[in-house]
């Protein structure tokens, strides 16, 4: 089998290596609140001596109901990340939602992402692999993981290499997501390193009516399984307050927590990978 290894600024992502982090808020609520989040995340992960990539997100283009919160303008997001990343030194991955955004936002990304709905979309997939970044592809609700190496091939095909791809949990009847810990297994069979995005994997869509649902208290039991099984990283999504995020609050993480998990999830990796 394989072993792809992907680089984004300084981390690196291997499914043999070292597991490393992707966190942050689900959206851009303010600029203050980001950059102490980032800030904050950032300290924990250098405290625990672990690789990681901080995450932004400008616009949430696929809320459930019309009026919720949604983020900033690009422009306004770019310049955000760029103060972001003056102030951690981190590098960032960043969403990407359609064809025309993909040059732009690798210009201050270090890695871009596809949102798990959009996975299938061949223009989205194509302009992100053409800017040569790293591209982390969430693989969609509604795929087997088998299919991804569909999605791998089309990157591919635009000569990009850097491919990462992330479990979110798979849909399961109405309003519920299940994750396959075997999905783990037989997608790193195709050599790039395998993420497991534990707080989305947790979310009951639009089980509040009006917007996505979720329980956070599930999220480390996924997170400690997966590092059980040996994967290259662990994406998550924090917030100082998930109450009164603006966004995915019932899934995400405290901050407060953060520490705690990063220690727990890193002795396993370690075990897993006997280090």
């Amino acid at each position: 089998m394989k072993n792809i290894k992907v680089r984004v600024g300084g981390t690196e992502f291997s499914n043999s290596g070292p597991l490393a982090f992707i966190s942050g808020p689900c959206v851009i609520e303010t600029e203050k609140s980001y950059l102490a989040t980032v800030k904050r995340l950032a300290e924990i992960f250098r405290a625990a001596k672990r690789p990681f990539v901080l995450k932004a997100s400008f616009d949430k283009a696929n809320r459930t109901s019309v009026s919720a919160f949604r983020g900033t303008t690009l422009k306004e997001g770019l310049r955000i990340i760029r103060k972001a990343k003056e102030l951690t030194g981190a590098p960032f991955v960043m969403d990407v939602h359609e064809p025309w955004q993909a040059a732009e936002i690798a210009q201050a990304a270090d890695m871009l992402q596809i949102p798990a709905f959009l996975c299938r979309q061949t223009d989205l997939v194509l302009s992100c692999a053409r800017t040569g970044k790293p591209v982390n592809v969430k693989k969609g609700q509604f795929l087997a993981p088998w299919d991804v190496k569909n999605i791998i091939a089309k990157i591919e095909s635009a000569g990009n290499r850097s491919i990462l791809i992330t479990e979110r949990g798979a849909t399961f009847g109405y309003g519920n997501l299940v994750v396959d810990m075997c999905g783990l297994e037989i997608m790193k069979e195709f050599g790039y390193p395998v993420i497991l995005d534990c707080t989305h994997s947790v979310q009951k869509p639009g089980a509040l009516g009006d917007k996505t649902g979720g329980d956070a208290a599930f999220a480390p039991v996924l997170a400690r399984a997966a590092a059980a099984v040996g994967v290259a990283g662990l994406f998550f999504e924090a917030h100082p307050n998930p109450a009164k995020a603006l966004s995915d609050g019932p899934n995400s993480l405290a901050l407060k927590d953060v520490p705690k998990l990063v220690n727990i999830i890193s002795r396993l990796d370690d075990v897993a990978k006997k280090r």
